[in-house]
């Protein structure tokens, strides 16, 4: 088979597409024809030497994808072959083929290809958990959505209005702002100038509930929160957040709550029950299909690169 690996840590360039040994399906998996991978900001800081779990190199980047069965090793029950699969939490996906552990393996419903798969499993089913657990929306409340027209965001933006929410977005340029926009936001605010009084203003004193993915925003979102609203942490984008003092969230009634998506995907069944919501929402037309540029698997380095671009706005994908 052939993987997109490597060897050192650093930029785009470090990438190579070379031959590996093929793998084969130890008991409880399933060989996969590897489809559609999808590129995420974890696999560049990977690249980049920020995470360390990758054992020995050639190192082989990804974890989200989707293909086709075409082997069943020992003890599998409930896949065939043929069987077309998602995944979002397989190391060493960025490969033209991939045993992937079956209690991983996510069946795509007819209508939904590989790529779209690849473009919406791992950040949609973040938007699911956190509109859904990490914070009670209920219908005229206001949410703050910041990175609203990012991976994540643009699915928590729509699955937060159609709970009923008024959306506040936050996005970092006029054209991000515009997709917020677009995507229903009630209000959109830029991080340049006190957005934390906008907040204040639109919602009267403070939102409901705050999303933050960047992290070094966290200490503002507290501020832009209401008394006895939530504050969901989930992201560092723009970098590592100040520590909280407890004292001033006592002092406010307000919680403030951390997020992770595999605390949610604790088994098998909790993540096909959790993509099969997901696949009816994107049915329903509550969520979208965010813009999609593909890469041939040879091509990652630009794959890469097209990522680290901080002007796009959509999801990149690896085809091999």
């Amino acid at each position: 088979m052939f993987a997109l690996t490597f060897e050192t840590f650093g930029g785009p360039e470090v990438l190579r597409y070379r031959e590996v040994p093929d793998p084969v399906a130890r008991p409880g998996e399933v060989l996969v024809d590897v489809r559609a991978a999808g590129v995420n900001f974890a696999d560049i800081y990977r690249r980049r030497g920020h995470y360390r779990e990758l054992g020995e190199p050639p190192y082989i980047d990804g974890y989200e994808g989707a293909g086709v069965v075409v082997a069943l090793g020992a003890g599998v029950g409930g896949l065939r072959i043929g069987d077309r699969i998602g995944f979002v939490d397989v190391a060493r996906a960025n490969v033209t083929r991939l045993a992937v552990p079956a209690e991983r393996a996510i069946p795509l419903p007819e209508g939904v290809d590989e790529v779209t798969a690849a473009a919406i499993l791992l950040q949609g089913l973040t938007a699911q958990y956190l509109s859904e657990d990490s914070a009670a929306i209920r219908p005229g409340d206001s949410v703050l959505v910041h990175s609203a027209a990012g991976g994540v965001g643009r699915h928590l933006l729509r699955l937060c209005r159609a709970k009923g929410a008024r959306v506040i977005a936050m996005a970092s340029s006029e054209e991000k702002r515009r997709i917020a926009r677009d995507l229903g936001a009630e209000a959109v605010l830029g991080y340049d100038g006190d957005w934390v009084a906008g907040v204040r203003a639109l919602t009267g004193g403070g939102a409901d509930v705050v999303y933050d993915a960047v992290g070094s925003t966290l200490a503002r979102s507290i501020e832009a929160a209401r008394n006895r609203g939530t504050i969901v942490t989930y992201g560092m984008s723009g970098g590592a957040p100040a520590p909280v003092d407890p004292l001033m969230l006592m002092q406010s009634s307000k919680a403030l709550r951390g997020a992770e998506l595999w605390d949610y995907l604790d088994s098998g069944a909790e993540r096909r029950r959790r993509s099969r919501k997901l696949f009816d929402a994107l049915a329903a037309g509550v969520i979208a299909v965010p813009p999609i540029e593909t890469f041939a698997l040879a091509d990652g380095a630009a794959a890469h690169r097209r990522l680290e671009d901080r002007g796009f706005s959509g999801k990149v994908v690896l085809v091999p």
